[in-house]
């Protein structure tokens, strides 16, 4: 009698690899918090699913579980808006402007170094110097016939290392990172933080259909920001809720690396690390004027001008107690100045 094995259900593979993936996550978070890391909840797991990833684990993180954390960030990032935020946005016109600027000079120097210094196709350089938009370089690169495996290591090691460096940067400019937290102030209510929860889906729905970049982190800031505007949800997410969703979105940072292969890896590390180092050094320069003309600390700024993953600066800016709606409007401004700025560098290439 042939007997055959019972096929492994995909939903139990996605939950059994997303909890092997937080495991690794925990673990990666352990060994970054006893090793005094800055910011250790979220680059601790950052580089151990990394490393777990490229030895050719599965890593992954359902998407279920992945909107459970977006939402959970968004209305804590969320209940750092009051009245006086309105008031600074008069102000920040400036810093766009010289946010806009910053992306200019990092496409071409990046794209300037890829190609004399690394070999790669014009189109290719343009893809891989811009500082940010993955999804949206990556679909230019497969409908446009570009080196995609290497233009997505070259974006997913900018991403590793920024998320690594700015807690570093921040560190050297005084900020200790005891704390993943969120603001100061009692908890909120668990019936109140349900209501909010629902409402975030709903205008989620929205914003997806909308096409906006991370709609449930922004459309679940948008409502807790809203509600603590209004005084009608005050309070913080407690750190019981906060400290999980921060381990998971380190843990979602480490997953770019899966299924990659170390060859793929160490030959685009070195552009890879170029285009990152150019990238923080000309978002540092553009920081310094436009702190010292708004008044904020420099390191506030560096993390809203800083290219990495738009749920992980938000985050980080958040915990340094930087102006939540000044990350975020600097965030998503420069994912509009990228969708404006990248097609006109693909077709200077196309005339050219």
């Amino acid at each position: 009698m042939v007997t055959t094995a019972m096929p492994i259900s995909p939903l139990v593979t996605s939950v059994s690899a997303t909890v092997m993936t937080i495991a690794v996550g925990g673990f990666g978070a352990g060994a970054a918090l006893a090793l005094d890391l800055p910011a250790w909840v979220l680059m601790g797991p950052a580089l151990a699913v990394s490393l777990c990833g490229l030895a050719g684990l599965q890593m992954k993180v359902a998407d279920p579980v992945r909107d459970i954390c977006f939402v959970i960030l968004g209305l804590g990032v969320g209940a750092g808006f009051d009245s006086q935020t309105g008031a600074a946005m008069m102000r920040w016109p400036l810093a766009f402007l010289m946010l806009g600027l910053s992306l200019i000079v990092t496409m071409i120097l990046c794209r300037l170094v890829l190609m004399r210094g690394f070999g790669f196709g014009a189109r290719s350089a343009s893809l891989a110097s811009a500082p940010g938009h993955l999804s949206f370089v990556l679909g230019l690169a497969m409908d446009l016939g570009s080196d995609v495996a290497r233009i997505t290591v070259v974006q997913s090691i900018r991403l590793l290392f920024l998320t690594i460096s700015v807690p570093f940067i921040a560190r050297a400019m005084g900020y200790a990172f005891d704390e993943m937290s969120l603001g100061d102030g009692p908890p909120i209510a668990l019936p109140t933080i349900c209501v909010l929860v629902l409402a975030s889906l709903a205008v989620g729905l929205l914003f997806h259909k909308l096409r906006l970049p991370a709609p449930l982190l922004l459309a679940a800031m948008t409502v807790s920001a809203a509600g603590h505007a209004t005084d009608l949800t005050p309070g913080t997410i407690p750190p019981a809720m906060l400290t999980p969703a921060f381990l998971v979105l380190g843990t979602m940072i480490g997953t770019r690396f899966a299924g990659l292969r170390r060859d793929q890896l160490f030959s685009a590390l070195p552009a890879g690390l170029a285009v990152t180092l150019i990238s923080v050094l000309v978002a540092a320069l553009a920081a310094l004027p436009v702190a010292a003309a708004l008044g904020m600390p420099t390191a506030h700024v560096l993390t809203a001008f800083a290219p990495g993953g738009l749920e992980t600066m938000i985050a980080l800016g958040a915990t340094m107690g930087a102006s939540p709606g000044f990350i975020v409007a600097s965030h998503v401004a420069r994912l509009m100045i990228l969708l404006v700025l990248i097609p006109l560098f693909l077709g200077r290439q196309r005339r050219a």
